[in-house]
């Protein structure tokens, strides 16, 4: 993720006494992976003390796959020498979700804080060509794989849970997962 990376969003502060790792691979095509631990009564969710950056330069986005806890405020800034349409048509499908930023020139930063979780496709109407991903999970809990499918979600209060893993271009799917000290779960997604 480069540059675009914002501190660590795991709160250390709503850690109980006893927590662990989530650990585990993602079958999936090539490039990264997002997996998530879903909304679960007792995880608090605090907005993040730092914004997530999204650029747009040589008519791409940068990184093209983000992922930010919900509340999390994204600044959206055009490093191109022409202007830029940031928009999504809908989150997970909900088009009452859609949003524009309005076009903009280079230099300029637009700011939006994800307030709902769910998978934001990125499109620019000036460039159709531009794509890219914001995945805003309903936990501080995620991590991004690395190129061979591994991660590691770290500091995850001992209990149970529901893990999500998202793949660019594949169905995303949930599995259980008992976290007691450390816990493993695998994915393999299909298209």
């Amino acid at each position: 993720m480069g540059s675009a990376q914002a501190p660590d969003t795991n709160p250390a502060s709503s850690q109980s006494a006893h927590s662990g790792n989530i650990i585990g691979k993602v079958g999936a095509g090539k490039g990264i992976s997002i997996v998530w631990v879903e909304a679960t009564p007792g995880i608090a969710v605090a907005k993040p003390a730092k914004p997530f950056t999204f650029s747009q330069k040589a008519l791409r986005f940068e990184p093209h796959i983000l992922a930010v806890p919900v509340g999390a405020s994204v600044d959206f800034l055009n490093n191109d020498s022409v202007p830029h349409n940031i928009f999504w048509p809908a989150i997970s499908g909900n088009k009452k979700l859609s949003h524009s930023l309005g076009t903009f020139p280079k230099g300029q930063t637009r700011v939006f804080q994800f307030t709902a979780p769910g998978i934001v496709p990125l499109l620019c109407n000036v460039h159709p060509e531009m794509a890219a991903y914001l995945i805003v999970t309903p936990t501080p809990y995620l991590a991004e794989t690395d190129e061979s499918g591994s991660f590691k979600i770290a500091d995850i209060p001992d209990g149970s849970y529901a893990v999500t893993a998202w793949h660019e271009g594949y169905k995303t799917q949930t599995k259980p997962v008992t976290v007691a000290s450390d816990a493993r779960v695998d994915f393999t997604l299909a298209k």
